[in-house]
């Protein structure tokens, strides 16, 4: 089948607009968030939202309950709406929750991995390599979600790899606080991709376990030591 021009806008199939007002303003705020244009305790004023989006306080207030449910805001007194921020004990129980279940997808990968997918991880990592030389710290954080991710399609396609992409959804790291902006922190967490890219390959399920989990605690670790105080969405590496 021809290629239609590329220079012209996408198709149906590559742009689908939101379905409702609601959805409009709940992506809208969700990427936002996930940006780090809202930053964790920010402030949400109805109205402005409604102004600045051209819609309605009705959508506005729909979109802010589903983005409640999704962990992404809270409710102040005083305060009404807000970005919501993640305090230190949270934090903690958050790290050790990705460590186990992360652990446990790089272990079932390790038997489950297809030659296909190994590749493409592979091809993740030499991007990030990439990314790494040329101090493009935006690309590494973009790309080790594909990474962590990719391991968890691999390992738990049936339940696990979507209680992945659920907890890095609702707690999104703003680029201006991912630990990739640290040159030191970026060659250590490449280093365990390495390894664990090699324990995959050698169908070593017992050590792609293990680096998976130390490589999340010593993104904790770090994280950690970088905090004072509520920790503004740590849960990416």
């Amino acid at each position: 089948m021809a290629r239609g021009s590329t220079g012209g806008p996408p198709g149906p199939a590559a742009r689908r607009p939101p379905a409702s007002k609601a959805d409009y303003v709940h992506e809208t705020l969700r990427q936002e968030i996930h940006d780090g244009t809202l930053p964790p305790g920010s402030a949400i004023g109805q109205e402005e939202i409604a102004a600045r989006l051209g819609v309605s306080i009705t959508p506005v207030r729909e979109a802010l309950r589903r983005l409640e449910s999704d962990g992404l805001i809270s409710y102040r007194a005083h305060r009404g709406a807000t970005v919501a921020e993640l305090a230190a004990d949270a934090a903690e129980e958050l790290y050790l929750l990705r460590a186990v279940v992360e652990g446990l997808t790089a272990r079932l990968a390790a038997a489950r991995i297809t030659a296909d997918q190994l590749d493409r991880l592979r091809a993740v990592h030499a991007r990030m390599r990439a990314a790494h030389e040329r101090g493009d710290a935006a690309a590494l954080a973009r790309d080790s979600r594909e990474f962590h991710q990719s391991v968890a399609d691999a390992g738990g396609p049936a339940f696990l790899a979507a209680h992945v992409r659920s907890i890095r959804q609702n707690n999104p790291v703003p680029p201006s606080v991912s630990l990739w902006n640290d040159p030191a922190n970026a060659r250590r967490f490449l280093d365990a991709h390495e390894r664990l890219l090699r324990a995959l390959a050698d169908r070593d399920a017992a050590a792609a376990e293990r680096i998976m989990a130390e490589h999340i605690q010593a993104s904790a670790a770090v994280r950690g030591e970088n905090s004072a105080g509520p920790a503004a969405a740590p849960a990416a590496d």
